[in-house]
């Protein structure tokens, strides 16, 4: 799904927002903390242009590091010092594993680490020191990975949810959606089955009435159509609750069940068996965390991993780094504005 992304333009409003500073940023410790955390993220993602995939991933994760600060410091759900984040809350290990079998882990829930705290504050699962996620997992969640897959292993990637066909303000029961990026491997089985297989790793998607049918009848299979020739769409449809249907209410009901991406929406695949799917921001914070990681600490291993004459991973790589200068200073910009405001 093609998506129009202004990093130049995110910036500007995280800038201007410094003179401005939002929720509990407006004064005093968190205030300051706020505009330097800011600062600093933008230094970091500056200086992460200029430079390859060497170093690329120690500064936007660093910057990425440092704008959470200023998130924590702008949040309102967050009193007392919980919004001053200490140390990392995240874990990376089995370098001498494929690159894309690389473990993930947190720190507990309730614990005082940032990774721990923002996933708190924006409902993100942590899934403790006896789960493993590897690092392929959570590549996928994100939405710029799509067309760059670490393995051939099967994927679940996010599901683009168009609000197009939410029209009107007339009341209707149901809420329709149309879902974009289904895999190809879906699309190709073209049954209820598949499709339900599939749909179990995306919480959000859970409980649906019904889809676009190639037939009428009740046993009439998915007409799934094609995107393009890794993935589809399809129409489908959930219950609204009763006495609701406004096209407010469906747009809020369809918040409710997807996570917001640059001024899209998504249905993000739950990784490792976790009971919800990790937030967008969460998911790049995990995915650049290890790299980095490895990067610092086994440097002659990232060197192989980036080598493009010797690596099926160097594109991938390059690109995903890419990608993070792009889109992560929208995600903070919208992050920030959502958790500044929440009452």
């Amino acid at each position: 799904m093609y998506m129009r992304i202004d990093p130049l333009e995110a910036w500007e409003r995280l800038r201007a927002s410094r003179s401005s500073r939002p929720g509990r940023a407006s004064g005093g410790a968190r205030a300051k903390t706020y505009a330097t955390a800011l600062e600093q993220a933008q230094q970091m993602f500056r200086a992460a242009e200029v430079v390859g995939p060497q170093t690329r991933p120690l500064l936007v994760f660093y910057g990425l590091s440092q704008a959470g600060r200023a998130i924590a410091a702008a949040a309102v759900d967050l009193k007392g010092e919980d919004w001053n984040l200490l140390s990392h809350g995240i874990h990376a290990s089995g370098y001498h594993l494929d690159f894309a079998d690389i473990e993930i882990r947190t720190d507990p829930v309730g614990t005082a680490g940032s990774f721990v705290r923002l996933s708190k504050l924006l409902r993100s699962p942590v899934w403790g020191n006896d789960t493993v996620v590897r690092l392929e997992e959570v590549w996928d969640t994100l939405p710029a990975s799509l067309q760059y897959p670490l393995t051939d292993r099967e994927r679940f990637t996010p599901l683009y949810a168009s609000t197009d066909v939410i029209r009107g303000t007339d009341f209707h029961p149901l809420l329709t959606v149309e879902v974009g990026d289904i895999l190809d491997r879906v699309v190709d089985a073209g049954s209820r089955m598949a499709l339900d297989e599939f749909l179990q790793s995306y919480p959000g998607a859970a409980g649906y009435d019904d889809f676009a049918r190639r037939r009428a009848g009740a046993d009439a299979d998915p007409d799934f159509e094609r995107q393009n020739p890794n993935a589809g769409w399809l129409p489908m449809h959930w219950k609204m609750p009763a006495e609701t249907g406004t096209r407010e209410e469906r747009l809020q009901r369809l918040s409710a069940m997807t996570r917001k991406y640059a001024g899209h929406r998504y249905f993000f695949p739950a990784v490792a068996g976790l009971p919800r799917e990790l937030h967008p921001l969460m998911a790049w914070w995990a995915v650049l965390y290890a790299l980095s990681m490895l990067a610092r600490y086994q440097p002659a291993q990232w060197a192989n991993h980036i080598n493009v004459d010797g690596s099926r991973h160097a594109v991938p790589v390059e690109k995903i780094l890419e990608r993070a200068m792009e889109h992560l200073p929208v995600l903070i910009a919208d992050t920030i504005e959502e958790v500044a405001a929440w009452p």
